[in-house]
C-alpha cells in the first residue's frame, strides 16, 4: 500500500525526534568516527524500511515506488539524522550494485546487513599506480581450486579499519586489455592476510586507509558479477557514487528547502554581511548552492534502471564548486578569529580540498561531461587494446 506524506510523517514521528532546523550538518563524516550513532539510527529505521524504502521487504526495505521513496527521503530531512558517512558505502553503493548484479544467496547474505547497519563495507579500487586510470589495477586475483588467492595493495580506502567486508577490484586475466581482465569480489576485511593502515588527513581524520592484501583466499561465491565484468560493476559503481556524495547515507545535510538556508541565515545574524563586498560573495554561494540542488535532482530523474548517467559527474562538479565556495566563504568571513581551530566553519574549511579529489577527481567528471555529455572527441588512449602483460610500468 503506497503511503500518503501524512502516514509517512506520522510512522517517522513515532521512531524519531524532529531536526532542529538551525543545527549543523556533518561534513561526510569528518571529525568524526562515531559508528554507534548511525548504527543506533539505521536499527530503528530498518524495522519499517525507511532507509532504502525501495528495496525488498526481506532485504531491509518496504518495496517502495521510486515517487514514495523519493517522499520518504524529503520527510527524512525532518527528522534528526545520523552520521552514516561510515554505512554511505553499503548503502548507496554496493547495496545497489548487489541488487543489480549480486546472485540470490548473495542479496540474501549481504543487504540486510547492510540496511541495519550490522555489517559495513568499503571500496577497494583506487592503487598507488592506479587512480585517475582505474583499469590500470594490479591487484592479482589467482584462480584456486573453487576460489581465488588474492594478492596486492589498495589506497584510499575510506572506512578500511571499521568495515567487515570490501567491494575489492582484482586483475584475473594480464593477458587481455586492461579494461578486460578485472574481476570484483568481495573480500572478508578480518581475514588475517588483510593489513589495514590509518592515512591522517589535514582535518585529523584517520578514516582513510591504505589496504595491503597478502595471499587472501576468496570463494568463488564471494565474486560479484561475471568472471571478467568487473570495470562494468566498477562504472556503475563510480556512477552511484558521484550522484550519492552529499546525501544523507554519505552526511550530507538534509535542510529543508527555506528561502534563506541555515547557514546564510547564521550570517546575516552574526553580522557578517554588513558589507556590500560580503553580501555579493554570499549571494553567489547562495546561487551555486541552488544549481548544485538543480543539478542533483535532475541526475536522479535521469537515472535509468537506478544506475544515474554522466549526468552524474555534472552533478558533482556543482557539488564540489558549492561546497568549496561556502567553506572558504564563512572561514574568509571571520576574520581574524578564522585563524583558531574552534571557529565557526574550520571543519568544512579543512576538508573543502578534499572535495575535488574524493569520488572521483575534477578533471575525470570533466573528461566525463565532455565526452559523453557534450560528445567532443576522447583523449587519445593508446593502450586501450594493449594486453595489461605488456604495459609498461613503474618498477
Amino acid at each position: 500500500m503506497t503511503l500518503t506524506d501524512d502516514q509517512i510523517h506520522d510512522a517517522l514521528s513515532s521512531i524519531l525526534e524532529r531536526r532542529d532546523p538551525d543545527g549543523s550538518a556533518t561534513v561526510l563524516g569528518a571529525g568524526s568516527d562515531d559508528l554507534d550513532v548511525g548504527l543506533r539510527y539505521l536499527e530503528a529505521l530498518v524495522g519499517g524500511g525507511w532507509m532504502v524504502p525501495t528495496w525488498p521487504v526481506e532485504h531491509g526495505g518496504r518495496g517502495a515506488t521510486d515517487d514514495e521513496a523519493r517522499r520518504i527521503s524529503a520527510a527524512l530531512g525532518a527528522y534528526e539524522s545520523a552520521d552514516l558517512y561510515p554505512y554511505g558505502v553499503g548503502i548507496s553503493l554496493v547495496g545497489p550494485v548487489l541488487r543489480d548484479r549480486g546472485t540470490p544467496e548473495q542479496q540474501d547474505r549481504w543487504l540486510r546487513p547492510i540496511a541495519d547497519g550490522s555489517e559495513i563495507w568499503c571500496q577497494m579500487f583506487s592503487e598507488p599506480d592506479a587512480g585517475s586510470d582505474l583499469a590500470n589495477v594490479g591487484t592479482k586475483a589467482v584462480r584456486d581450486g573453487d576460489g581465488w588467492v588474492l594478492a596486492g595493495s589498495k589506497v584510499w580506502t575510506s572506512r578500511g579499519a571499521y568495515s567487515k567486508w570490501g567491494m575489492c577490484l582484482a586483475r584475473t586475466d594480464p593477458d587481455v586489455p586492461k579494461h578486460r581482465g578485472l574481476t570484483m569480489f568481495a573480500v572478508d576485511m578480518h581475514d588475517q592476510g588483510i593489513e589495514v593502515r590509518p592515512l591522517v588527513q589535514v582535518n585529523g581524520d584517520r578514516h582513510f586507509t591504505e589496504v595491503f592484501v597478502s595471499e587472501v583466499r576468496v570463494p568463488d561465491t564471494d565474486r560479484i558479477g561475471d568472471l571478467g565484468g568487473g570495470w562494468g560493476i566498477t562504472i556503475e559503481t563510480l556512477a552511484h557514487e558521484r550522484a550519492s556524495l552529499g546525501g544523507r547515507a554519505f552526511g550530507g545535510s538534509d535542510e529543508d528547502e527555506r528561502a534563506v538556508p541555515a547557514w546564510l541565515a547564521g550570517l546575516e545574524a552574526s553580522g557578517r554581511l554588513a558589507d556590500a563586498v560580503a553580501r555579493d560573495r554570499a549571494m553567489r554561494a547562495y546561487v551555486l548552492d541552488r544549481v548544485n540542488r538543480f543539478s542533483t535532482a535532475r541526475s536522479a530523474a535521469l537515472a535509468k534502471n537506478g544506475v544515474p548517467g554522466p549526468e552524474g559527474s555534472v552533478a558533482k562538479l556543482c557539488s564540489v564548486a558549492a561546497f568549496k565556495v561556502r567553506a572558504y566563504l564563512v572561514k574568509d568571513l571571520s576574520g581574524a578569529a578564522g585563524m583558531l581551530d574552534g571557529s565557526p566553519g574550520h571543519l568544512a574549511f579543512l576538508t573543502a580540498p578534499s572535495m575535488s579529489i574524493r569520488g572521483g577527481t575534477d578533471e575525470v567528471q570533466r573528461n566525463i561531461v565532455g565526452e559523453r555529455v557534450l560528445g567532443l572527441p576522447p583523449e587519445p588512449r593508446v593502450d586501450k587494446d594493449v594486453p595489461y602483460s605488456e604495459l609498461k610500468k613503474r618498477c
